[in-house]
């Protein structure tokens, strides 16, 4: 689980659990400094602190904030990236070429799977990081469809993956 998901799980369990789940994340993912945290997020100083010692319970607002830095510092934030989840050999040969390809900003991150089970995995991850649309093999795309919240582009035969990212990115930002 990501950091940022720790702490909205926290914030569901209370006060004391979202205080203690801060405190860690800080600490041990973000190796952050309240004072660091506090400049990163737009939150006052007094706020941070406070918050990490229970004497204020963070608003919708506050948590939203924190969990948005919480994302950036960790680089999870949603948006701007396409899954490609596929074998190791078409990643490799994919890389680097995929993101020359005109996507408005929009990058590739690439998932290697080796088998079905692995592709459903690594497609709910590239979910939950952020990703704004899919790119994998006909065999798993209709079960991921079912499944995820993002739009799903099959890799057709006679197509080469790179136009799959591109339709995926496509429909990803401007919702095709």
């Amino acid at each position: 689980m990501v950091a940022d998901e720790k702490l909205l799980w926290a914030a569901l369990d209370g006060d004391e659990a979202f205080r203690r789940t801060l405190a860690g994340v800080l600490e041990g993912e973000l190796d952050m400094t309240a004072r660091e945290f506090a400049r990163r997020s737009g939150l006052g100083e007094s706020t941070v602190y406070k918050m990490l010692s229970g004497a204020r319970r963070p608003n919708l607002a506050t948590l939203r904030r924190v969990v948005r830095a919480v994302q950036e510092v960790e680089g999870t934030r949603r948006g701007r990236f396409v899954a490609l989840i596929a074998s190791r050999a078409v990643v490799e040969d994919v890389r680097g070429r995929a993101n020359e390809l005109e996507l408005g900003g929009v990058k590739v991150r690439e998932y290697p799977a080796f088998n079905m089970e692995e592709a459903i995995i690594q497609s709910i991850r590239a979910e939950r990081e952020g990703a704004v649309a899919l790119v994998c093999a006909p065999i798993v795309s209709s079960t991921l469809e079912k499944i995820l919240h993002i739009p799903v582009a099959t890799i057709q035969p006679k197509r080469c993956v790179l136009d799959a990212i591109e339709l995926a990115a496509k429909k990803g930002v401007w919702g095709s």
